[in-house]
């Protein structure tokens, strides 16, 4: 049976989830925003409490092959965001009111939910999106990456039997047992919503669903680094950032941008952190390693750790060595170091002279992958600061923060936290921002009369305004 075939059995079972799916829908739509609250909680315990998390990321890991367990599971910390951010906000009736204006917004469901989980996320984005389309009165159905199906499948067990302990339906939540691409084709087109969490292929296949669809970008963050910033802490940060899940998520740094007068300091403190300087003779054989004829990423080498990444390309590392530096020796489709890597492997960029050189570098590593997705600077300089948010092409950026673990929202910065990152038209996506709770909800607004407010056509008009020619 093709990928492309749906099989009789698997669309005997989607019929049933859906049934059943609507069945739960129409209950959920009834609820008050306490018993939504509470179910928000519910999940995110039974899933996402620490000893439960912890096992869910190592079975994660285990069952996919890919990326490193500690770094899986210090994304509980996502867990504990998204729920904060839900519970400060309404999402039931009336929700905002603009007396000047005369406006007010009520919420509603967006429905049932087609939720694709990507294989370097199965244990965290299932909770994600659980809380937030419980807190908007959606239900669920999810669609496991086949490579991690069995970790997927546990998540959404865990929860459904937090629901089924409180008395609630299970089957707000319901998950594809072993689906393939012609079965989640058919689960989106038949859903209500569509997340789409993962590679550039699924979410073109969301968009071309026929049915609403929030995706997000390929990454290729490159962090600017100019004389004012402080090595210690771009440093710290950045090891942060690349060995987290071993540089799995797109938003982990990729490259960076340094200003020559601080460059020689940066990379030593950076050796400090573990990273080993790749040698001139080594760089080929990595980028072999990493890439293949064609220019495609070899999946071998995705999120592995810096020993393994050197043993893949036929040498050897010091031991205690946590990523891998190259040194950029260009940029463009021709330098493959410039792409986005996805694994422990960092590029460095040294620019001379003003600002602006850095900002051209900047334009030119977008131009090779990663438009939309994320950017960051340390700089203790406004100016600076200011000039990268007017010329970046990105969504987000990050001042002196590690990125990874940073964009999709921080306990120490205002972003909606988040495990699915919109990168606007750049990206190929319809939302620029953090896809959060308003983005799993509809809205009724209701508008009542106001005091006209229509200003004079010559204010209107200004300098092109003739009363001559002003024949209404």
């Amino acid at each position: 049976m093709s990928q492309k075939e749906i099989t009789e059995a698997q669309q005997l079972e989607l019929d049933e989830l859906f049934a059943r799916a609507r069945k739960a829908q129409a209950t959920i739509a009834t609820y008050d925003q306490a018993r939504v609250d509470r179910l928000a909680q519910c999940v995110a315990w039974a899933a996402g409490n620490a000893p439960t998390f912890a096992r869910l990321g190592r079975m994660g890991v285990e069952e996919s092959g890919v990326g490193d367990a500690e770094g899986r599971i210090g994304k509980r910390h996502k867990v504990l965001g998204v729920l904060r951010d839900a519970l400060r906000q309404r999402s039931v009736g009336l929700i905002e009111e603009d007396p000047v204006r005369g406006l007010a917004r009520y919420a509603k469901p967006a429905g049932v939910i087609a939720s694709l989980i990507p294989m370097t996320n199965p244990e965290l984005t299932p909770i994600v999106t659980s809380i937030y389309a419980l807190k908007a009165r959606d239900c669920v159905i999810f669609s496991p990456h086949p490579r991690t199906k069995k970790t997927t499948n546990e998540v959404v067990g865990l929860m459904r039997a937090g629901l089924r302990a409180i008395g609630e339906p299970e089957d707000f939540l319901l998950c594809l047992s072993s689906p393939n691409v012609a079965q989640v084709g058919r689960l989106m087109s038949t859903a209500d919503l569509v997340m789409a969490t993962g590679g550039p292929a699924m979410v073109r296949a969301a968009y071309s669903s026929g049915r609403p669809a929030y995706g997000v970008g390929a990454g290729n963050s490159t962090m600017v680094i100019d004389e004012t910033a402080d090595v210690v802490e771009a440093a710290r940060n950045t090891r942060m950032s690349k060995t987290s899940d071993f540089g799995s998520g797109c938003s982990a740094d990729g490259n960076l941008i340094v200003h020559a007068s601080i460059f020689e300091a940066m990379v030593a403190q950076l050796q400090k952190e573990g990273g080993y300087l790749v040698a001139p003779e080594q760089r080929a054989a990595l980028a072999a390693a990493m890439w293949d004829e064609k220019g495609a990423r070899r999946v071998a080498t995705v999120a592995r750790s810096a020993p393994d990444m050197a043993e893949a390309a036929g040498f050897a590392v010091p031991a205690g060595t946590k990523f891998l530096m190259v040194m950029g020796d260009g940029i463009g489709r021709d330098h493959p170091f410039s792409k986005e890597k996805l694994t422990t492997v960092l590029a460095l960029y040294k620019y001379e002279g003003e600002f602006e050189n850095a900002l051209t570098m900047m334009e030119a590593i977008y131009e090779v992958g990663g438009k939309g997705h994320s950017c960051g600077i340390y700089s203790f300089d406004d100016e600076h600061i200011h000039r990268l948010a007017l010329r970046a092409p990105v969504t987000r950026i990050m001042v002196r923060q590690p990125q990874s673990k940073a964009n999709a929202g921080s306990f120490n910065n205002g972003m909606p936290m988040t495990s699915s990152l919109g990168c606007g038209t750049w990206g190929g996506n319809i939302v620029s921002e953090n896809v959060a709770l308003k983005h799993y909800l509809n809205n009724t607004w209701v508008a009542r009369p106001i005091p006209e407010d229509k200003p004079p056509e010559a204010e209107l008009f200004g300098e092109f305004y003739d009363s001559a020619k002003n024949t209404l």
